[in-house]
């Protein structure tokens, strides 16, 4: 069965199986690698959606927004707790650096350089999974860059 005949018949053990890795990177980068928020909020999202089953339309965007709004309510109840950083490690400073300027960012944008860039899934996908337009999906992802290279204070090459 393909990830799109999943969808169609609402069988969330294959979308857990095809889409629930890369839900739970998102949400893990989102939460700033709080691993245990992460297995919560995805199994949560996944428990409403088969709870909820005959309102959603599409499920696979209902996942995504669900689970990344149940992580970020529970980060503001939290006070946003960065992980704890190895000093040692050069690679894993930059990641918490660059999980924090993720983190700065708005949900939509974050999400959609997310989905684009790390799951690596064309804009149309991004915009279908986010519930939105290709315009807006590509307006999300070029605020996002500039965003996220303000924040970084990255030198444009170009």
């Amino acid at each position: 069965m393909s990830r799109e005949e999943a969808i169609a018949t609402r069988d969330y053990d294959r979308l857990w199986t095809d889409c629930g890795p890369t839900l739970w990177r998102g949400i893990y980068a989102f939460t700033g690698g709080r691993r245990d928020l992460t297995d919560d909020v995805v199994a949560e999202a996944f428990a409403r959606a088969m709870q909820h089953d005959h309102r959603i339309r599409d499920p696979l965007p209902w996942l995504f927004r669900t689970a990344f709004r149940l992580a970020a309510a529970e980060l503001r109840r939290d006070g946003q707790t960065a992980p704890p950083v190895d000093a040692q490690q050069q690679d894993a400073l930059e990641r918490i650096e660059l999980l924090e300027a993720l983190r700065r960012m708005p949900v939509g944008q974050r999400a959609a350089l997310f989905l684009h860039y790390y799951a690596d899934l064309p804009v149309n996908e991004v915009a279908r999974i986010q519930g939105t337009t290709t315009a807006a999906a590509k307006v999300r992802l070029m605020r996002g860059r500039r965003r996220l290279q303000q924040l970084l204070q990255v030198e444009d090459e170009t």
